[in-house]
C-alpha cells in the first residue's frame, strides 16, 4: 500500500466520486471528482500533501460556486423554441363553426381543425371571425 503514489490515490478518489455521480445524477459529485483529478495532477508534479488538499478544496469549491448557479439558471428558463401545444398558445385561428362558452364549436388553427370553446362563457364567436388561442385543454382550444 505504501508503494502507491499519491496521484494514484487521488485518481481512485475521483473514480469513487464518479460512481455516485452516475447513480444519483448529482453534478456536485462530478465537480468533486474534477477537484480530485486536479489534486492528482498536483501530486504528479511533486507537490506535498497540504498543497494537494488545498488544490482539491479550491477547485471543488470554485466549481460548485460557479457552475451550480449557472446550471440552476438554465434549468429554470423556458425553452426558446416552443413545441407541441405550447407553440399553439397565442396563435390566431379562424372560426369554422360557432364557438361559445359551452364548447362544440370548431376553429382552424395552424392548418388543422380543432374543437374550441370560448374563455368568456358569455361570449360567442361567429363563423369567419379571427380569434386568439389562449390555452389548450386536451383536444379543445380555449379562445378569446
Amino acid at each position: 500500500m505504501n508503494d502507491i503514489d499519491a496521484w494514484v490515490w487521488w485518481l481512485i478518489g475521483a473514480a469513487g466520486l464518479g460512481i455516485p455521480l452516475v447513480v444519483t445524477a448529482m453534478p456536485e459529485f462530478g465537480m468533486l471528482a474534477v477537484g480530485a483529478v486536479a489534486a492528482a495532477t498536483t501530486a504528479g508534479l511533486g507537490f506535498d500533501m497540504v498543497v494537494q488538499v488545498l488544490v482539491f478544496a479550491v477547485v471543488s469549491v470554485a466549481l460548485i460556486a460557479v457552475v451550480r448557479p449557472i446550471a440552476a439558471r438554465h434549468r429554470s428558463q423556458r425553452p426558446q423554441l416552443a413545441t407541441g401545444i405550447e407553440a399553439l398558445k397565442g396563435k390566431q385561428a379562424v372560426v369554422l363553426e360557432r364557438v361559445d362558452g359551452t364548447g362544440g364549436g370548431r376553429i382552424k388553427l395552424a392548418g388543422e381543425v380543432w374543437s374550441a370553446r370560448a374563455l368568456d362563457t358569455d361570449r360567442a364567436y361567429e363563423v369567419g371571425q379571427e380569434v386568439d388561442v389562449v390555452d389548450i385543454e386536451g383536444a379543445t382550444a380555449i379562445i378569446m
